[in-house]
């Protein structure tokens, strides 16, 4: 669920509060944490390896690595606020299993016109698109958000999130080019 609201720090936390207060997601109605992961993502995954073909570091949370992208390349607004990578402006791929085995989640931050080259590239590396939508309202430029899911050794993921990733811009690139 995606949240929006205008006010000041103080008065949001306290809407959010209230907003959650009897819901599955209250703090309250949570089970208490379990264990410690027996091991971490950089125990798991050859990170330096993932990182040169992401072009990207990533994060290690417990037994998974995140890498986060943000959209330096564009400047978006919505309702006279600019949208940054620091707000979920940004594409994001999600690893957890081992090197040989790995699973992909993950979301694409895109203009309209970056869709279908981006799910050409997902699915022709076998990586299955499982949602495509807008996030936010008068948005400008509108941007698209893409949702993926996929298996297979996290060399071949990582490369395939790359590819999509250089799918972005690419035509603003084309265009200045001629």
């Amino acid at each position: 669920m995606h949240v929006h609201g205008m006010g000041s720090p103080e008065e949001l936390a306290k809407k959010y509060a209230n907003a959650i207060a009897q819901t599955k997601i209250s703090p309250r109605n949570q089970p208490p944490a379990g264990p410690p992961p027996a091991k971490m993502g950089s125990d798991i995954f050859n990170v330096a390896q993932l990182n040169g073909i992401v072009k990207y570091d990533a994060a290690v949370n417990g037994p998974t690595i995140k890498y986060t992208i943000g959209r330096d390349d564009l400047t978006i607004t919505a309702m006279g606020a600019e949208m940054t990578a620091a707000i979920g402006l940004n594409s994001w791929a999600s690893f957890t299993g081992s090197m040989d085995k790995a699973y992909i989640a993950g979301d694409i931050a895109m203009q309209e016109h970056e869709v279908n080259d981006v799910v050409k590239s997902l699915r022709s590396n076998n990586i299955e698109v499982v949602a495509l939508h807008n996030h936010m309202l008068g948005d400008n430029p509108r941007m698209i958000f893409l949702h993926y899911l996929g298996s297979g050794q996290a060399a071949t993921l990582a490369q395939s999130f790359r590819t999509a990733l250089d799918q972005l811009g690419k035509r603003k690139a084309m265009n200045m080019m001629h």
